[in-house]
């Protein structure tokens, strides 16, 4: 005879309160959510932009350049006196610094995506993904500790496309611009790897427990 199941443990009233607390951060990945809906509609504005630009508008275009902070060269007299500003062109740096923008944007979107769909199932409810035909790779093991390294993996690359961005319009910037943002993505780099090797020695030691 099969012996019943055991019966869950029930929380006494001040730990179930506690413990319903986690449902407070549902509004915050709402929130981000909405967020995400205005990078989509970003991508979208920048996306027409670039295309009619690329069929010879000159208000899309002027919009596309300004919207990146890209500067094309003063116009200068004889004397070497600044009289004008050259007329934006749709050059190659120019698709470029557009095309970074929108992968940017995509990997911002996929940052919050990550920070969405793994914050809710590490710290307020599970999503019963198993078996989904969509269930991301990563999810199936995810915890605080591996979005920690995944967050961070992300963060590097979004700041490798910003270093990108302005070295590509590198005149537009000075030189101290330039010097702090190699600095600040160094320092990424650095705190990914300080976390990919923390995480390496608490998994050595809790298999070295067991």
């Amino acid at each position: 005879m099969a012996l019943p199941p055991n019966p869950p443990n029930r929380l006494r009233p001040l730990p179930q309160f506690i413990f319903m607390s986690r449902w407070l951060q549902l509004p915050l990945y709402l929130g981000l959510i909405l967020a995400q809906c205005v990078y989509v509609f970003h991508f979208w504005v920048e996306l027409v932009h670039l295309v009619e630009a690329a069929f010879g508008n000159q208000a899309a275009l002027t919009a596309l350049v300004e919207g990146m902070g890209y500067q094309f060269p003063a116009i200068q007299d004889a004397t070497g006196k600044i009289i004008g500003q050259q007329v934006p062109k749709l050059t190659e740096t120019v698709i470029m610094l557009a095309v970074l923008a929108l992968i940017d944007v995509v990997m911002i979107s996929n940052l919050l995506i990550m920070v969405i769909v793994g914050g809710y199932e590490t710290f307020v409810s599970r999503m019963n993904l198993e078996g989904h035909p969509d269930e991301p790779e990563w999810l199936s093991h995810v915890n605080a500790s591996v979005l920690k390294v995944k967050l961070g993996t992300a963060i590097i690359g979004i700041s490798s496309i910003h270093l990108l961005k302005t070295f590509i319009n590198a005149a537009n910037y000075p030189d101290k611009v330039l010097m702090w943002q190699t600095i600040i993505h160094i320092a990424f780099l650095l705190s990914a790897i300080a976390i990919a090797y923390t995480d390496k020695l608490l998994n050595a030691s809790h298999q070295s427990e067991h």
